[in-house]
């Protein structure tokens, strides 16, 4: 699968201040990577040095996607996927960090997260080669074989991974946003920028406030025109990620087929439209959305409470077109209106 996840799925709200009396104001610079829209706002009083570190974050984006994406055949997950079932592949301290973490959430929800779900790559097709068909259920089935976190071998002392079977394949399409935003906040809390949002696609990490406001975001209406919001909420030092079910995807005889896939099933997850997370990093937020999005509502707030998330909060919208909010968000969450109805 891509780096893309759900696309841009917050909606910024955060207006920009009188140039009196507060000299600040806010910078917003655009560009693309990971295969998605990356959005860095950044409220400060000199524009060269905004725009300086903007370029920085954009520069550190691409560099992770050189490294994580499974679209060019040198990147080191590429080099992981073409070896397996051959021998281990030497990979870099932070691709090996990264896949550690996805592994540990791998084992904390008993496989509904799974990086090995790239062995779907070219069955599914949700990306580029997107044409609105439906694999054989037999080629489903086949693939589902090549699936499970357990075949995938990390060697901590050497820095290698190992796919034992051949045909497997490993996406960080699930998290690599994640982590990508979280070190850019760390590039830019490094180079003293206190006051400031980065978005990649859904994944999104807010610093401080903009002046004596709030940053506000808002939540996509699953099923609404695509600047439709149906909540938003005041939002500081924290991430937000969402995972939707409408952008990367195609209703087909009467029913939506997306990119979020069941590791149990092969097939698109259908408990969730949305599910909009609240957490400490970008990384979390993003490996832990797909996970409730894929259980549902009812499922994942189990989870939650077994594994004991800290400073962890949730919106779903159901497939039943309900929202649940778990007890954090309800008191800073405004709900605008229902969710729009529809496929």
């Amino acid at each position: 699968m891509k780096l893309a996840g759900a696309a841009v799925c917050l909606v910024m709200l955060a207006s920009v201040a009188l140039a009196a009396p507060n000299p600040d104001r806010k910078f917003i610079y655009t560009g693309q990577a990971m295969g998605t829209v990356i959005s860095v706002f950044i409220w400060h009083d000199d524009e060269v040095k905004a725009a300086k570190a903007a370029e920085a974050v954009f520069a550190e984006m691409k560099r992770i996607d050189g490294v994580m994406t499974t679209w060019t055949p040198d990147s080191e997950v590429s080099k992981i996927n073409a070896a397996a079932g051959g021998k281990p592949v030497v990979v870099s301290q932070e691709t090996f960090e990264v896949i550690a973490r996805a592994q540990d959430v791998a084992k904390k929800t008993k496989g509904i997260f799974d990086i090995t779900v790239g062995s779907f790559k070219g069955l599914w097709k949700f990306d580029q080669d997107m044409d609105n068909s439906i694999p054989n259920p037999v080629e489903v089935k086949k693939r589902l074989a090549l699936i499970g976190y357990q075949n995938l071998v990390l060697d901590k002392k050497k820095l290698t991974v190992f796919l034992k079977k051949k045909g497997m394949s490993i996406t960080l399409g699930g998290i690599a946003k994640g982590y990508a935003v979280d070190k850019c906040v760390k590039l830019l809390y490094d180079q003293g920028f206190t006051n400031f949002m980065v978005q990649a696609g859904g994944d999104m990490f807010v610093a401080g406030k903009k002046g004596a406001d709030p940053w506000v975001v808002g939540i996509r209406d699953p099923r609404g025109a695509k600047d439709a919001m149906f909540a938003t909420g005041p939002i500081e030092d924290h991430s937000f990620s969402t995972s939707g079910d409408y952008e990367r995807g195609f209703v087909k005889d009467g029913k939506r087929y997306h990119h979020i896939l069941d590791p149990r099933t092969g097939q698109p997850a259908v408990k969730s439209r949305s599910v909009t997370v609240r957490a400490k990093d970008a990384f979390t937020a993003d490996a832990w959305s797909k996970v409730l999005f894929i259980l549902g509502p009812t499922e994942a707030q189990k989870v939650i409470k077994r594994e004991k998330l800290d400073d962890f909060e949730v919106v779903w919208v159901d497939d039943k077109n309900a929202v649940t909010m778990t007890p954090g968000l309800k008191s800073v969450l405004t709900q605008l209106k229902p969710p729009t109805p529809g496929i």
